[in-house]
């Protein structure tokens, strides 16, 4: 089995900076791409940021020049900087990737999310 952790999650004001990090464990042969969502309440799951095992990273519009994303694959680890957060920013983040597995079979793995909160 496959599982991707999230942490660094908290509580900030607007303006201020958090670094989440998303570890994968288990079974894994090699992570071809890694992203992170984020799910406001009462809103759908979005892509924030991505990034491929090459480096090649896309970004949502409205992160762009406030969040970076960067990956350590020999680690199997993905963060995400996130800097000038606002209230709008506020919601649960997850780790996404796309791997192969010990028997390398390609599978999408989520991890369980760790909640963002900006207060105004």
């Amino acid at each position: 089995q496959v599982h991707l952790e999230e942490s660094g999650g908290g509580l900030v004001q607007t303006g201020g900076s958090l670094r989440l990090s998303c570890v994968g464990s288990g079974s894994i042969f090699a992570i071809a791409a890694m992203g992170w969502y984020r799910q406001a309440q009462g809103k759908q799951r979005e892509l924030v940021a991505a990034i491929t095992r090459d480096g090649t990273t896309n970004y949502a519009d409205s992160v762009k020049g406030r969040f970076i994303i960067s990956g350590d694959k020999a680690k199997n680890t993905a963060f995400l900087q996130m800097d000038s957060l606002k209230p709008e920013d506020t919601a649960v983040y997850y780790c996404n990737a796309d791997l192969f597995d010990g028997d390398y079979k390609p599978i999408n793995v989520w991890g369980k999310g760790t909640l963002v909160t900006v207060s105004s």
